[in-house]
């Protein structure tokens, strides 16, 4: 498992539901420290990434990053670069960019 890849997922979903990171790991039953203890190496268990996957509406492969297809990406083969990319900005800009492929997405459905 790559974790970091795993811990920026998560905060990727969680900033685009509104919810922080931990609230969102509380929530699912899998606790509060549970990013902080993969971020120390920590191997998560399945059930626990099962619990995580299904509060945040996606498959434990999407969670994985074994099929790199969060909705609002790119769908152009660069999803890695971009979730690589999309890490390095700070929160405030991270919701710049969300709300931007927000507006892209939902003008492609009218």
């Amino acid at each position: 498992m790559d974790k970091d890849f795993f811990v920026q997922k998560v905060k990727f979903l969680c900033l685009q539901k509104g919810i922080k990171p931990t609230n969102a790991c509380k929530e699912s039953g899998v606790g509060g420290s549970f990013l902080s203890d993969i971020n120390r190496g920590q191997v998560p268990s399945v059930a626990k990434v099962q619990m995580l996957a299904e509060y945040l509406g996606v498959t434990t492969s999407d969670l994985l990053g074994e099929k790199i297809s969060p909705v609002g990406l790119p769908a152009n083969g660069r999803e890695e670069e971009f979730t690589q990319l999309f890490s390095q900005l700070t929160p405030d800009q991270q919701e710049l960019v969300l709300a931007q492929l927000k507006g892209i997405v939902d003008a492609k459905d009218k």
